[in-house]
């Protein structure tokens, strides 16, 4: 099977070894307390709940009435005990719904739904109402992903199972153990999305998912549930940072570029993480809402590293030890992928949606050095994929000329973490480039507010 990959990109140490064959744990907190945000993509939810209130498994707890929003379940059956500021990857408060589980068992799932019987805006709500997000990182809408913009046709369904970020291997098991929810997820997306074709993307570091993934597509070939169940296929990539971006995915799979500023749909795709999938046919097949998460524990002071199920608001320091035993050294906590994680100050936040991973490094993993001056080699040019000029954008945010920034790429970068990896000098480029992109939204929402007031004609 011929491989495709980008232009661009970087081949850092894998760690994939550790834990890709340790099968998905199911794992509960010591304290039986989760810290479920309000929000977790998508518009800011309101709380639906006041402490004291009983709620079961399943339960909308937090929502919002634009289309843009994301409600939030309980997690577990129990009793509120209050609602407060807690610190979430990202390293910012935001409010949480505190839970204490009960003795109940008490579920309150949604009824079973066929979604190739029913209309596709009755599915579409299914998914707003099961609280499905991008479980890739992004923690996008899923029901909005579905529905392009009017006139827009979608040739194209990618399964995302490049899980190119080192040490993470939660969505290699999630193909291994779920292959068959995953096709029907794919399957389901694209009789929504009107996609003539759907590709399951891995990368060929994973070519033992394929008798798995195969078996399952032929499973759906000979009973086929709705249009499109005949056209799925695996499609292997080479193993190369950031193949599981969006946009490097699509120029991989189907030789598409999606222009600057755009999304996939104007080239005729649609992508959804396997995970995001398999949670897609279990809230049709089962009435599931999203509220657990299948994440990688690891690192090299993680003393039980693995691929793990628990709970959404679960504290991972609620997992320290019973569950998750570290040795001396930790240096650095990182929520995600060392190539995109975010580091923590402690290991007391919750699990959310969106966690893909959490590591304990030591000092051997990872790079404490201090800047040092840019020697201008160019080599953050050559690794970026997105075929930007990562050297020229850092000197115009040194020289506090945003324009100037923004014409060299800023608001393109993915923020993948290629050229800090490949940079000398140890540069923060990335760090610099969210700055950057923050100070491009405040400085336009100043101008908006200005034009309002009237201030700015």
């Amino acid at each position: 099977m011929k491989t495709k990959s980008f232009k661009g990109g970087i081949h850092p140490p894998e760690r994939k070894r550790t834990t890709e064959s340790f099968p998905l744990t199911p794992a509960f907190p010591s304290t039986k307390m989760v810290w479920i945000p309000v929000t977790q993509g998508g518009m800011p939810n309101t709380p639906l709940v006041k402490p004291g209130d009983i709620v079961a498994l399943g339960q909308k707890i937090a929502a919002a009435d634009t289309n843009m929003s994301v409600p939030v379940h309980a997690s577990i059956s129990g009793i509120v005990k209050k609602i407060e500021n807690r610190l979430v990857p990202g390293n910012i408060e935001v409010p949480c719904i505190v839970i204490e589980a009960d003795e109940s068992g008490a579920t309150a799932f949604m009824p079973p739904m066929d979604p190739f019987t029913c209309t596709k805006e009755v599915a579409l709500e299914r998914i707003r109402d099961a609280g499905l997000v991008g479980m890739g990182g992004a923690s996008f809408p899923t029901h909005v992903k579905l529905k392009p913009p009017v006139g827009t046709q979608i040739e194209y369904l990618l399964a995302n199972g490049a899980e190119c970020e080192p040490f993470l291997t939660v969505d290699g098991r999630i193909m291994e153990e779920h292959a068959a929810a995953v096709v029907d997820g794919i399957a389901i997306a694209m009789h929504i999305t009107g996609a003539r074709t759907g590709l399951l993307l891995i990368e060929d570091n994973k070519r033992w998912l394929l008798p798995s993934l195969t078996k399952a597509i032929a499973d759906q070939k000979s009973n086929p549930v709705g249009a499109g169940a005949h056209s799925i296929s695996v499609k292997v990539c080479r193993t190369k940072y950031p193949q599981g971006s969006e946009k490097m995915l699509i120029k991989a799979a189907v030789g598409r570029e999606v222009p600057s500023g755009r999304l996939p749909s104007v080239v005729g795709c649609v992508v959804q993480n396997v995970g995001t999938l398999k949670a897609l046919s279990e809230a049709f097949r089962l009435g599931k809402p999203l509220i657990e998460r299948a994440l990688t524990i690891s690192g090299g002071a993680c003393g039980a590293p693995g691929n793990y199920v628990v709970p959404v608001g679960t504290l991972m320091g609620d997992l320290i030890p019973e569950v998750i035993p570290l040795y001396p050294g930790v240096v650095k906590i990182l929520s995600g992928g060392p190539m995109m994680g975010c580091a923590m100050k402690s290991a007391a936040f919750p699990i959310q949606k969106c966690t893909s991973g959490i590591l304990f490094l030591t000092e051997k993993e990872t790079i404490l050095q201090e800047e040092s001056a840019c020697i201008g080699c160019g080599r953050c040019i050559v690794a970026c994929n997105c075929g930007l000029s990562p050297v020229l954008m850092d000197r115009a945010l040194r020289a506090d000329n945003l324009q100037e920034a923004i014409r060299c790429g800023l608001l393109d970068c993915v923020e993948c973490g290629s050229c800090s990896y490949v940079c000398p000098a140890q540069i923060q480029l990335v760090q610099r480039f969210r700055v950057g992109k923050q100070r491009v939204r405040a400085a336009r929402q100043k101008k908006n507010k200005e034009s309002v007031d009237g201030t700015v004609r």
